[in-house]
């Protein structure tokens, strides 16, 4: 039989599922440039506006000048510079932890971590709509992996009862990046700590967003102090490029000598590592750019409700607008976009299956205004004249 690919993409095609790459010809910021027209964006997950920021465009410009355009090999070798140092140490005293350790991007940070941490024998426990990178670390790592509903503590707790695994770690998001909403960590730590388990958390969503100071989910739930492994990433809501993972001395010592994608991988640029110690700084002390988010969401909320649009549950930057076909998710993006606003229809396998939406990100760098446009958007593609 061979590998008959032309098949298989067919079928992708039929069932309205083929994604392509789209070239863009400006920054992904409020408004971007796509096929030679200038849109409004409402698909980044720059949600702080700090990706196009002048003062951490400046470090990274005058870093590179510094230190050039690459690490030249991994942190083990000769890859570490003093920027990555010095991002390490703020971003551990940014979430409350000992130590830090940059990765080139979430999905090597969790892919890292959770090899490092569990295998044979051992068990992970995740939650059903956890981001592809947790799921697949687990099925690598060899640990038995279990999947258990969402946000439902009470599976979790069963589950890890049940289990004879001498090591159990239990992987969520913190914010989920297709639904917007947090999961209920206080009621999994009671789990955990009932049944000897770890917990970990990626809140690559979360970092910057949440809590008073941007320091993330486990802060706004009060939490932080109990979940012994956290992933953040810095390309999202810090807007430049990157992941981490903090914790105890012990933690980030183990990562250093058995993650793979910690050992065999190019360090960041230290450009990167500047930029973003600028944008951290930023993220913590600029809070106008939290109240506005907040201003946003609530706006576009209370529009896009009143259009008698389905939303999920979500007080995040994250937005989606349920519609559950997959044709109807394409035609809705294709009808706003030729209003000039830019929102992907996701459908599976990314979201379940008859789950199909329209991923609404709100960001800093939007205004009431570009709210109200998406609005109007909407109405019209909902009502067609």
């Amino acid at each position: 039989m061979g590998f008959d690919l032309k098949a298989r993409l067919d079928q992708r095609r039929a069932r309205q599922r083929y994604r392509r790459p789209q070239m863009m010809d400006a920054p992904s910021g409020r408004v971007t440039r796509v096929d030679g027209r200038e849109v409004l964006n409402f698909c980044s997950n720059d949600y702080l506006g700090l990706a196009n920021d002048a003062e951490v465009i400046a470090a990274f410009r005058d870093a590179a000048l510094r230190w050039g355009v690459g690490s030249g090999a991994s942190h083990l070798v000769c890859g570490h510079q003093r920027p990555h140092q010095e991002l390490e140490e703020a971003l551990a005293e940014h979430t409350g932890r000992q130590r830090a350790l940059l990765f080139s991007n979430g999905y090597m940070a969790n892919l890292g971590a959770l090899t490092a941490l569990v295998g044979p024998g051992d068990a992970v426990f995740q939650d059903r709509l956890n981001h592809a990178s947790l799921l697949d670390a687990g099925q690598l790592s060899g640990a038995r992996s279990r999947r258990f509903a969402h946000n439902d503590a009470e599976a979790l707790a069963g589950q890890l009862a049940r289990s004879p695994a001498p090591r159990k770690l239990v992987v969520t998001d913190g914010v989920f990046s297709m639904d917007g909403d947090q999961a209920p960590l206080a009621g999994y730590l009671a789990a955990c700590e009932a049944h000897d388990a770890w917990l970990m958390v990626d809140d690559a969503h979360g970092l910057g967003v949440l809590d008073g100071q941007g320091r993330g989910t486990l802060f706004a739930q009060d939490v932080n102090d109990r979940v012994p492994v956290y992933m953040g990433t810095l390309g999202k809501a810090l807007g430049t490029a990157g992941a981490f993972v903090a914790g105890s001395e012990d933690l980030i010592e183990t990562l250093i000598q058995f993650a793979r994608t910690y050992v065999y991988t190019t360090a960041l640029p230290a450009a990167v590592a500047a930029a973003t110690l600028v944008s951290l700084d930023k993220a913590r002390r600029e809070q106008w750019r939290r109240d506005k988010l907040a201003t946003l969401i609530d706006r576009f909320r209370r529009g896009a409700a009143g259009l008698g649009y389905e939303l999920m549950a979500s007080d995040t930057p994250i937005q989606p607008i349920r519609v559950g076909d997959d044709g109807d998710a394409l035609a809705l993006s294709r009808a706003l976009a030729e209003r000039g606003v830019r929102v992907t229809a996701i459908r599976p396998p990314t979201v379940p299956e008859g789950q199909a939406r329209l991923r609404v990100t709100l960001s800093a760098a939007h205004e009431e205004a570009d709210v109200d446009v998406l609005l109007n958007a909407l109405e019209a593609a909902k009502c067609p004249s």
